[in-house]
């Protein structure tokens, strides 16, 4: 780890309990994908990873936990989630339906539209969203 350049952050959720189930999934295995809206990136002015950009995995704590390798990135309607992204994602979902219910939780959480900037924020079939596939190439803790 001496000598590292800084690797930009690569934030799963809001610190907490969720933040804290991501991580122990990356770090498992379990989770090798990921979701987030596009709008999060416009209004954060922030440019999509590219495919072999490595990032440190943040938890709860703001410790760096890992360092991960983007190897896919897709920009998608929300409607065209498909199951494998979904189980990938690895926090359990079995269908589509419970994978879309779950973020949308999520992403309908005051806590959510307070970073949006947004209220009333709601996703539907036409939301875009970016699906990021990534793979664990150092665990740091």
């Amino acid at each position: 780890m001496e000598n590292r350049e800084p690797l930009k952050p690569f934030l799963l959720a809001f610190p907490g309990p969720l933040r804290d189930r991501l991580v122990a999934a990356v770090l498992s295995g379990e989770k090798v994908s990921a979701s987030g809206l596009l709008v999060e990136y416009e209004v954060e002015r922030e440019e999509l990873p590219p495919v072999g950009e490595r990032s440190a995995v943040i938890d709860s704590d703001g410790q760096e936990v890992a360092v991960v390798e983007v190897t896919e990135v897709r920009v998608l309607p929300l409607g065209s989630v498909g199951l494998q992204h979904a189980l990938d994602e690895g926090e359990g979902y079995a269908t589509v339906a419970e994978w879309r219910a779950g973020h949308e939780e999520f992403w309908h959480s005051e806590e959510m539209r307070e970073a949006l900037g947004d209220p009333r924020f709601t996703v539907d079939d036409d939301t875009m969203i970016v699906a990021e596939r990534f793979r664990v190439v150092e665990r740091l803790a």
